[in-house]
């Protein structure tokens, strides 16, 4: 069990230097991507919800004030 737990840490030791020593060499992933993400990211759910709003057909029930009517009142019947 101790050469395994040994292994194990030399491991994670050489999994930490490698991760510390690439991240300075490439650039990042997010300098290199996230704005254009982001960008086509809001341009797809602005386009999709321009679709949903004007071309599907839904009735938007946005206020029930005015709309709905309350039932007539009716005393309970005595036994």
């Amino acid at each position: 069990m101790f050469r395994f737990t040994r292994a194990a840490a030399n491991f994670t030791g050489q999994a930490a230097r490698q991760v510390r020593n690439s991240s300075t060499t490439t650039p990042d992933f997010h300098a290199k991507y996230g704005t254009g993400l982001m960008v086509g990211g809001a341009v797809f759910c602005t386009a999709v919800w321009a679709y949903v709003l004007t071309q599907t057909g839904i009735t938007w029930n946005l206020s029930p004030v005015g709309k709905v009517m309350p039932k007539e009142w009716r005393q309970p019947e005595e036994e």
